[in-house]
């Protein structure tokens, strides 16, 4: 009863909640009516009634329609509603709209970002005069992009055939529309040409010698059709270029930027040079916009579907311009070649981080262990650091020191710390799943078989590192306390080792934070790979004269390649640690219980509690450690590898939604397979 009555009181107030805003609609429309109107103040108000009330509010589209209604039955409104928009057009300067609204601005990268940060702060003064500013005054609210982008895009076309019939045409001031619009073709035009012969961009074009003419023709060739088409508007039809030889010479610019995007991949990119090319794309793109909707009297289109094109191109410079104060948006332009060179080199990592044969297991086994070996040491080291009770930003720097620079000791060794494969290997399952395809049982086949073995190297990882940091501890341990006469670590250390591994504290929490640093330290990996490359760091560092001079010019050059290869490794290893080392003291800092935990040090930690009570210690207290210390390991590498999936399939756009598919084929190999998600296949193979 209580259920119904309920859904009866939900059901009357969105009842009332809809017919309020139906209201409010028809009352915007009908000012409409008022010739003496303002018709921004008007498009305002109809914004307003459309917008939805709330993320939840489902009726927008709903509204949008009726708009459309009203607006088809009632000549009287439809007259009006045409009279307003085509004077608010008219009235304002359209140039910037043209040029500006939806494309990156030229002032750069990090001024960009600063503006949208002040922006922030102190919001900018809107100049009426021109449409750019004033859609930002109509569409008011930051999200408005949201619903716009929901509303479908049927419904849109519709808007345009209903203010925009061909007798329309007649009133409207067509050759000042169409004089801004070839000074947009005009000026963007030489912006390309300018952006095509840029240094940075000139330097990753895989052919320079064919690639600067083509940008340096469209200039001319742009002022060329605009020469010719004004020549037409003055009377001279026979002068008038339907523009498909400036169309051909923007296809072969925009051709010329998806090699340099495709070879950015290999040789490296950077945030100016992502900058460029996402500008000079998105100008291109605007060129042949402009250039269609121009000559489409021209080509013959039908009126039918030069509305569709103008809807489509609205729609679209609508919700970017609604968006270019969206720190995310703008980051979303500018990550694509980055995030997926970043991500690729962490891909290629990660495949060495997966075992196929026995072999491969055997190796990954040695590989962790003498990690663990390191870890015990690190361990013990950041104890007796601790011990110094050194001022905190000592006690930082020593805990940094530590970890990054044993890190990169385990990374130039070889060996192998299990943590650090999440992050790896989730790039690696991100290449796959972009191009999986669920109907085919093959390629869930491969993925099933990508997981089994990623799955069994992490664990053999983890056993390595965990079976080889818990006794090297306890026999480092021991040792030390033989030799000394006094135990390793004295008891009140070994509580406070035992107290950071409890289950029940801030161990889980922590955990995730080191978790999230993992992470990271591959996407740092990534970026000083793709760095190396694209500043060839190798035959630079090949080139000091000292160096030389020191080891000779070949010797030199092996360094400088040595370096090259692995510089991402090391900065990516060491910067981890000193994540590691100075998250206490941020968090001491700040007045925040902030920490970190790792599976492996955890582990050690351990064993040198173990050590410290002199083994006398409670089973069940080693094995409530060991629970914590496994928890530990499973919130380290479930939040590392959450984030690196996530961030790889963002940055090669892919949105997978076949889960369940391919759970369902992971289950179906683990009922029927169980051994190869935990041991290597045999010898010969066989499942």
């Amino acid at each position: 009863m209580l259920l119904k009555t309920a859904l009866v009181r939900w059901i009357r107030r969105f009842a009332g909640h809809q017919a309020s805003g139906e209201q409010r609609l028809l009352a915007a429309l009908d000012d409409f009516r008022n010739p003496e109107a303002d018709e921004l103040q008007l498009l305002r108000q109809l914004i307003a009634a459309l917008r939805p009330a709330d993320a939840g509010d489902e009726a927008s589209n709903a509204r949008y329609a009726l708009m459309l209604e009203r607006l088809e039955s009632d000549a009287g409104l439809r007259a009006g509603f045409r009279h307003h928009l085509i004077h608010f057009v008219g009235s304002r300067r359209l140039l910037t709209f043209f040029t500006d609204s939806g494309i990156l601005p030229g002032t750069g990268f990090f001024s960009e970002w600063w503006r949208i940060l002040g922006n922030r702060i102190l919001p900018e003064a809107p100049d009426e005069r021109r449409v750019k500013d004033c859609l930002h005054l109509i569409f008011d609210r930051r999200d408005d992009w949201r619903w716009l982008e929901a509303v479908p895009a049927e419904l849109s076309h519709r808007f345009w055939e209903i203010l925009a019939p061909p007798e329309t045409f007649r009133e409207m001031d067509r050759r000042g529309v169409q004089e801004q619009m070839l000074d947009a073709v005009l000026l963007l035009a030489h912006r390309v040409s300018g952006l095509g012969v840029d240094g940075e961009l000139m330097r990753a074009s895989p052919n320079l010698d064919d690639d600067a003419p083509r940008f340096i023709a469209l200039s001319e060739e742009a002022l060329e059709f605009v020469r010719a088409f004004r020549a037409g508007l003055d009377g001279d039809d026979s002068r008038f270029d339907r523009g498909d030889q400036l169309l051909v010479i923007v296809d072969q610019c925009q051709e010329t930027l998806k090699r340099i995007r495709k070879r950015a991949l290999t040789i490296g990119t950077s945030l100016h040079l992502s900058y460029l090319l996402t500008r000079s794309e998105q100008s291109l793109t605007r060129i042949a916009e402009l250039t269609r909707i121009l000559t489409a009297g021209l080509r013959a289109t039908p009126h039918e579907q030069a509305i569709r094109d103008w809807a489509s191109f609205a729609r679209a410079v609508f919700l970017a311009e609604n968006r270019r104060h969206s720190l995310r948006h703008y980051m979303q332009q500018l990550s694509g070649v980055l995030a997926v060179r970043v991500t690729e080199n962490a891909a290629r990592s990660g495949e060495h981080y997966i075992c196929e044969s026995r072999a491969d297991y055997g190796r990954m086994w040695r590989s962790a262990a003498g990690a663990g070996v390191l870890i015990a040491l690190m361990a013990l080291l950041k104890i007796k650091a601790a011990a110094l009770h050194a001022p905190l930003f000592v006690e930082a720097f020593m805990f940094s020191m530590i970890y990054g620079l044993g890190f990169v000791a385990i990374f130039l060794l070889g060996f192998t710390v299990a943590t650090k494969q999440p992050a790896m290997t989730a790039q690696t399952l991100a290449s796959l799943l972009g191009e999986l395809k669920p109907t085919r049982q093959a390629e869930l086949e491969r993925i099933a078989d990508v997981a089994a073995a990623v799955s069994r190297s992490q664990l053999a990882a983890i056993a390595g590192n965990v079976m080889v940091a818990l006794p090297v501890a306890i026999a480092v341990g021991f040792g030390l306390s033989l030799l000394a006469g006094q135990p390793a670590v004295d008891m009140e250390k070994a509580v406070h080792l035992l107290a950071d591994i409890d289950p029940l504290s801030w161990a889980i929490p922590h955990a995730a934070i080191a978790g999230f640093y993992l992470f990271l330290s591959g996407l740092i990996s990534g970026y000083f790979d793709n760095r190396a490359a694209y500043a060839s760091i190798g035959p630079r560092i090949g080139r000091l004269r000292w160096l030389q001079r020191l080891a000779g010019k070949a010797r030199a050059e092996r360094v400088g390649s040595y370096i090259e290869e692995r510089l991402g490794g090391i900065m990516g290893n060491f910067l981890f640690g000193c994540m590691l080392g100075s998250t206490g003291m941020i968090g001491t800092l700040l007045g925040l219980p902030l920490d970190i935990r790792h599976i492996a040090f955890a582990s050690a930690n351990l064993g040198y509690a173990v050590t410290g009570f002199d083994f006398a210690i409670a089973w069940q207290a080693v094995l409530w450690g060991a629970l914590g210390v496994a928890l530990i390991g499973l919130t380290n590498l479930g939040v590392s590898f959450a984030l690196a999936l996530r961030t790889a399939l963002g940055a090669r756009r892919i949105a997978f939604s076949h889960w369940g598919t391919l759970l369902g084929a992971l289950w179906r190999r683990f009922r029927q397979q169980p051994r190869s998600f935990l041991l290597p296949p045999p010898e010969n193979g066989a499942a």
